[in-house]
């Protein structure tokens, strides 16, 4: 039995990018330390996985200060949200074709 594997986007084959877009998409932003928390991961780990997702326009980024502290938060784009989506149904077709009747 062959598994069509069309759909799937490479910018989502790390789990990490996974998790950071789960958790954009079902959160207006986070801030760069919630998502660390959240992911359980380091700093620059984070970093690059997220310039990843910024270089293909999937996540966008708000700067501001919180005081005198500068904050970053992070959304997901609606290009994001579409290829995410996209992603997610070929996971669940990659499922269900593998079920047998």
């Amino acid at each position: 039995m062959k598994i069509a594997v069309e759909g799937l986007h490479k910018a989502f084959e790390s789990r990490i990018r996974l998790g950071i877009m789960s958790a954009l998409l079902v959160n207006d932003t986070l801030d760069f330390n919630s998502l660390k928390e959240l992911l359980d991961i380091t700093d620059g780990n984070l970093a690059s996985h997220i310039k990843a997702l910024e270089k293909e326009e999937f996540i966008g980024i708000e700067k501001s200060f919180v005081g005198k502290k500068p904050n970053t938060r992070y959304y997901i784009t609606k290009e994001g949200r579409n290829a995410f989506n996209e992603h997610l149904k070929a996971l669940e077709n990659i499922i269900k074709s593998g079920r047998l009747s």
